[in-house]
């Protein structure tokens, strides 16, 4: 694993950022930071997203990777505006294939042993499995475990302060995805002190399921 996802599953929690609104994105960074959680995904399904990403990929205390990224073009586009990683919502070879021209670190999403298959062909080893709690969770973690014990997972998708400490005590669990620290009505509020609360929080939570 490259040394920007290692960087990435440091702190155990991934936060997923939507943003609409390009003038939250400045006060958004320093409330992860202020909370111990310089981590952003931020997400392409907003037309800001681009901007944002840029923006906040300036910030040399932040790391920045693009999300959603479902097509090879917007691999270009996300390292122009400066990403350091890719997380994707499913499998795509030719999305992973234009990753790796680029030497762009990335995160597919899988949900069944043929997509994991599939991305281990490419040689990935670090996954994203989604939408987490859609499809049984943990219990569908433990079960894509034994047949491939090497694969560490990034659980995204339905995944909160609750039922992150289940996730994250897997030892083949990297860390979690997670909106509900950076949850857009907080963005769009302006709540950011509330940001920084739950992203401590979410630290805490990470800190003790992996005690």
């Amino acid at each position: 694993m490259s040394d920007v996802l290692e960087l990435l599953c440091a702190r155990r929690v991934v936060p997923v950022v939507v943003l609409d609104d390009l003038d939250r994105a400045r006060p958004l960074a320093e409330a992860l930071k202020a909370g111990g959680l310089p981590i952003a995904e931020v997400t392409f399904r907003t037309s800001a997203a681009l901007a944002a990403l840029r923006l906040l990929a300036g910030d040399p205390d932040l790391l920045v990777g693009a999300g959603t990224v479902v097509r090879a073009e917007q691999v270009d586009q996300a390292m122009e505006a400066g990403a350091r990683f890719v997380v994707m919502p499913g499998f795509s070879a030719g999305v992973v294939r234009r990753c790796q021209e680029l030497g762009m670190p990335v995160v597919p999403a899988v949900a069944t042993p043929t997509e994991l298959i599939a991305a281990l062909d490419e040689g990935l080893e670090l996954l994203k499995f989604f939408p987490a709690e859609a499809n049984r969770g943990v219990s569908m973690l433990r079960a894509l475990h034994a047949p491939f014990p090497d694969v560490r997972f990034i659980p995204t998708g339905g995944v909160t302060s609750a039922n992150a400490p289940a996730y994250l005590s897997l030892p083949y669990v990297a860390a979690v995805g997670g909106s509900w620290m950076v949850a857009p009505e907080l963005v769009r509020g302006g709540e950011f002190d509330t940001v920084t609360q739950l992203s401590a929080e979410a630290v805490r939570i990470a800190g003790e399921a992996g005690s």
